[in-house]
Parts: C-alpha cells; sequence; structure tokens
C-alpha cells in the first residue's frame, strides 16, 4: 500500500473514531467519579463531625474516604487524617490545574500567644532538616524527593480568622520541576484543620485568590470552634511555631508533585481518548 494512501485511511478510521473515544472517556472519568465520591457543586462538603465547606458550581469535592484514596493513588503518604478535597470540576482533564487536600490533627487547642514572635529564617532551617529525614522514606518508597529552597509567603497568623499561613517553594528530584506548597492551619477547638493549596508556582498568583474564595466558605461545626475553648479542654503541646515545622514527612506527601503523579494513573484509565487527542494534538505522552 502506497504511504499516502495508508495514511489517508489511518486519518479516516480515527476520525471515525473520535465520537465513541469521546464516550468512552466521559463514561471512564464518571467511573472514576463514583468510585471517589467526587461530587459537584453547589453543595455543602461534610468533613467529619469536625467541619464544612461550601462547594460552588465548577467544582468537585469529596469526604474522608475519597480524600484519602486519591493521596494513595498519587504516590502520597497517608495517615487518615485526610477530611476533604476539592478541585476545579475540570481537574481531571485540565493538565494545569490545582486542588486543596484538607486534613484535621486533634492534638488539642493550640494557643497563639507566639504570634508576635515567628522566627521565619529559623522555622526554614528546621523545615529543611525534617524534609531530609522524609526524603529517606521517599526513597524507600521508589517516590521522587524534594528539596526546599526558599519562603514564598512567610508565616503569617490572622488573629481575627485563627488562621497560620505560609507558603514555600520545592524543587522535585531527579525531575527538576518547581512546585509551590501553600498551607493554612486554621486553629479549632480541638485542634487545626490543614488546608494545603497544591498548583504550579507560575498559577499561584491566578490561584491563590480562587481557594482563599473557597476557604471562605469554610468553617468548624458548632462546638468546634477555636472561639468555643472552655477550661479543661485539652491543650496542644506546641504553638504556632511548631505548627509549622513539625511536618517534613507532612510536606513530602503534600507537594505540588501531587497534580503531576495522578495523570499516568488517569490516562490508564482512558487510553483510548487520550491516545487519540496525543495524535491529533501532536502532543508527547506522559
Amino acid at each position: 500500500m502506497k504511504p499516502n494512501l495508508f495514511l489517508s485511511l489511518c486519518v479516516v478510521l480515527l476520525t471515525a473514531m473520535l465520537p465513541l473515544s469521546a464516550q468512552l472517556e466521559s463514561e471512564q472519568l464518571q467511573q472514576i467519579y463514583d468510585e471517589l465520591d467526587l461530587k459537584t457543586g453547589p453543595m455543602t462538603g461534610k468533613m467529619r463531625s469536625v467541619s464544612e465547606i461550601t462547594v460552588p458550581e465548577g467544582y468537585r469535592f469529596t469526604g474522608p474516604s475519597g480524600s484519602t484514596r486519591i493521596m494513595e493513588m498519587m504516590g502520597n503518604l497517608t495517615d487518615g487524617s485526610e477530611i476533604g478535597f476539592i478541585c476545579p470540576e475540570d481537574y481531571f482533564t485540565d493538565e494545569d490545574s490545582w486542588f486543596i487536600i484538607f486534613e484535621f490533627a486533634n492534638i488539642g487547642y493550640v494557643k497563639d500567644d507566639e504570634k508576635d514572635v515567628l522566627d521565619a529564617d529559623k522555622m526554614f532551617r528546621e523545615l529543611k532538616k525534617g524534609q531530609e529525614a522524609a526524603n529517606k522514606q521517599l526513597e524507600q518508597m521508589g517516590q521522587s524527593t524534594m528539596e526546599l529552597t526558599r519562603w514564598v509567603v512567610e508565616p503569617n497568623y490572622n488573629e481575627s480568622t485563627n488562621n497560620l499561613e505560609w507558603a514555600l517553594e520545592l524543587i522535585t528530584q531527579p525531575e527538576e520541576e518547581l512546585v509551590v506548597n501553600h498551607n493554612i492551619k486554621i486553629l479549632g477547638r480541638k485542634g487545626y484543620v490543614k488546608a494545603t493549596v497544591v498548583c504550579s508556582p507560575g498559577d499561584l498568583e491566578e490561584i491563590l485568590p480562587k481557594a482563599r474564595m473557597l476557604l471562605a466558605g469554610f468553617t468548624f461545626q458548632s462546638g468546634q470552634k477555636y472561639s468555643e475553648f472552655r477550661e479543661g479542654d485539652k491543650i496542644a503541646q506546641y504553638g504556632l511555631t511548631g505548627l509549622v515545622v513539625g511536618g517534613g514527612l507532612a510536606l513530602a506527601a503534600r507537594s505540588g508533585l501531587l497534580g503531576r503523579l495522578l495523570k499516568p494513573i488517569l490516562i490508564g484509565l482512558i487510553a483510548v481518548g487520550a491516545f487519540i487527542k496525543k495524535l491529533f494534538r501532536g502532543g508527547r505522552s506522559e
């Protein structure tokens, strides 16, 4: 068969397959959403008996079990503290998307008396030590390691909302991919909820206002609020500084690498549609 005729037949066959491939992709994506219990807003996302969040139109949410499963699919360390996951509706088909993972730490009431003496330089040094320890475990798991490079947002505490916020830039090895790990720890009566915004560094400026809009819809349930502290409640063994530097392993598990690791899994599940799309747009495979 002549090369030109063969190429023409391939184009005809692939073109004929496009509607079917799109249907298969849609059906398999829906299966993923169902298995992970990812629901589309508008809705109220329940995070155990701890907290909840308003999920607007255009976003997907899953609770504790789905959140843990997603983290495991991404090749990350999990410990059962995952209580919620929210992302744009097109996260699983958009290569440059983002998400927020919520975790609850039942450590007791965290006093905020360090709010005026947070030492960013000292905390960064401690975080680097913690990450070095975390990298050893990641290497044993066959996962990429990470190196902390700088603060993107230095640790700061909002006394009116009881939010402790900071952002770190990391570089993955051996890929040498820059990622941003943006953290907000929301203090409650019995501990805190950690909301980690995961995105590419170049997207942070655009995404952060969207993430903060979503977090404005977060609330602790009645009896769990920071302002509802009562004498006799459990007190945490460390304060605001400890909340920042006490998570080397958590950093390893919650980085911008997460969004990259899920894509090959999904492409394996929707191979037909992805393969045909790549042929026509000339993109490289994952």
